[in-house]
């Protein structure tokens, strides 16, 4: 067995505000690291399972009262959403998959949680302890990468992307959101995170992210 293979499970997310790349990201680091020999397995938030999908719904504005009326729920309603999306994620994915040794790469996690959620609250900064308790089950990541890009860089690919803005793509708020990754550290000052500038050609971006990776298993 390549000795590569036999590499302890470990969790592994990806963040940054909506068009810093992640998805993209997601699809060549994890392609890279397989070609190294890696097991690896891919997931993301919102989930594929029951409340992930309903969660999307939430954020795609497709969610309507009994008159047939778009409605938006209320942020601490989607706080727990994503929380119990979380939950799930962490039991029936995430756990199985680093008990197998696989480094489980995904795309997004808690720290979006604590972003998003307090940001798109009436509280700002005092909703934080809360959010921090109804998430307080999941599973610390190893190793949380942050793709830095201007604010402004984010909003044309987002453009360039097309479709109808979700619940959180408003100008201000993704203004606001870069600013909070910068400061993620702060965050959860317990967890390992570093920042990569994600500005350049994709494929630039995942070579470095991929050797960062390799770097932190083999110092692991």
């Amino acid at each position: 067995m390549n000795a590569r293979a036999r590499v302890g499970g470990a969790l592994i997310v990806l963040e940054g505000m909506d068009g810093s790349g992640t998805t993209t990201q997601l699809d060549l680091v994890s392609a890279s690291l397989r070609a190294a020999g890696y097991t690896v397995v891919t997931t993301r938030e919102p989930t594929s399972g029951p409340v992930g999908k309903f969660l999307r719904s939430a954020l795609q504005r497709q969610l309507t009262d009994q008159q047939g009326q778009t409605v938006d729920l209320d942020w601490a309603a989607m706080a727990l959403l994503f929380a119990a999306d979380r939950v799930d994620h962490v039991e029936r994915e995430i756990v199985p998959a680093l008990d197998n040794g696989a480094i489980v790469l995904s795309d997004r996690y808690d720290l979006s949680s604590l972003l998003y959620q307090s940001l798109s609250s009436p509280l700002g900064n005092e909703a934080l302890p809360w959010l921090r308790a109804i998430n307080s089950r999941a599973r610390r990541p190893d190793l949380t990468i942050v793709l830095d890009v201007h604010h402004e860089v984010a909003q044309a690919r987002r453009n360039a992307r097309g479709g109808p803005l979700e619940l959180y793509e408003t100008s201000e708020l993704q203004r606001l959101l870069s600013l909070g990754y910068q400061d993620a550290q702060a965050l959860l000052p317990e967890d390992k995170i570093v920042t990569v500038g994600a500005e350049a050609p994709a494929a630039q971006i995942c070579e470095e992210i991929t050797k960062m990776i390799e770097e932190f298993l083999r110092e692991r």
